[in-house]
């Protein structure tokens, strides 16, 4: 009887103890497979793709460098550490290297792109912007590019310059200056713009042998020849201002320009045009009803003058001397 109990009592400690193990050993791999992650194979997978499925595995990205690669294209995974299939527990590291795509590459086509946008292609694709040079075209607009080197197509190396030819757009028409020595400021006026040059500054000197009001003095000189848009700058034959007095010709009152269009049945194109110092401004550009009249205030500016256009023909010319 003694015997019978000791074997029960044998066989229900080994039960116990068998029981408990495979509790134990079951618990552990649970913990285990919670613990640890296998490594994903994350060659020639695109960066952003791989810190993503890192991130979701919970483990850390390291990125050792980057290297040229034939092979692999421009930010993918050239190598990893550890590699595919480890198994390693998370919060862990898995260095990387990224490609920089291949060393060498196709020059690509800048012609006719505008230089902003060439200047994105060249960072895109790792080149230098090289010298920049400048020509007139009748067939490429301004700021695009007329060639380059390396030409498109050919072999060229990461981080080399590229050298540019930007188009000034049509080259400017080109005349002799006139001479206007002699002539009214109005007539003056109307020559300068009749040729596509721009009045520049206006000043005023004496001269008692001279006829008054005229011009007696130009830059650009004449004869010279001239480009499209230069800036013409002309001296006025006139008297000088007693100090503390104001003239001002054909103004009505004071530094007030007053204007009334004549009536009729059709709007008119009125701009009035502020001279002073070399710099031109708009005092009033827009259109007005027959009848309608208007009023400017005009700064008490040195050698101030302005010019009154009506459908883009000049009609008058104002003169204000401030002393």
């Amino acid at each position: 009887m003694i015997l019978r109990i000791f074997k029960l009592s044998t066989l229900f400690f080994l039960f116990v103890l068998i029981v408990g193990a495979s509790a134990y050993l079951t618990l552990a791999l649970i913990i285990k497979s919670e613990d640890t992650v296998v490594v994903p194979d994350l060659s020639g997978k695109n960066v952003v793709y791989v810190l993503k499925l890192l991130t979701d595995l919970g483990l850390n990205t390291k990125v050792k460098g980057s290297e040229y690669s034939a092979d692999i294209p421009e930010n993918n995974v050239i190598f990893q550490e550890p590699e595919p299939g480890a198994e390693i527990k998370k919060g862990r590291n898995v260095r990387i290297i990224i490609s920089k795509g291949a060393k060498t590459i196709l020059m690509p086509n800048l012609k006719e792109l505008f230089v902003r946008q060439a200047r994105i292609i060249l960072e895109e694709n790792s080149l230098r912007r090289g010298e920049i040079s400048s020509t007139y075209s009748n067939t490429i607009k301004k700021d695009e590019i007329i060639a380059q080197i390396p030409s498109p197509g050919t072999m060229i190396t990461r981080g080399e310059c590229v050298n540019l030819l930007v188009s000034m757009g049509i080259r400017p028409r080109s005349y002799k200056m006139p001479d206007l020595i002699g002539l009214s400021l109005n007539s003056a006026i109307i020559m300068i713009e009749s040729i596509d040059l721009v009045l520049g500054e206006i000043k005023t000197r004496f001269h008692e042998d001279k006829p008054l009001h005229t011009v007696v003095a130009q830059e650009l000189l004449s004869g010279y020849r001239v480009t499209q848009g230069s800036a013409v700058n002309i001296v006025i034959n006139r008297k000088p201002i007693k100090k503390g007095r104001k003239y001002l010709n054909e103004f009505q009152e004071g530094g007030l320009f007053r204007y009334r269009l004549k009536n009729g049945f059709l709007k008119r194109h009125i701009r009035v045009r502020l001279n002073s110092f070399g710099v031109s401004a708009d005092l009033f550009d827009g259109f007005m009803k027959p009848g309608e009249e208007i009023w400017l205030l005009i700064p008490s500016y040195n050698n101030s003058t302005v010019f009154l256009y009506e459908d883009g023909e000049l009609l008058k010319t104002f003169v204000y001397d401030a002393g």
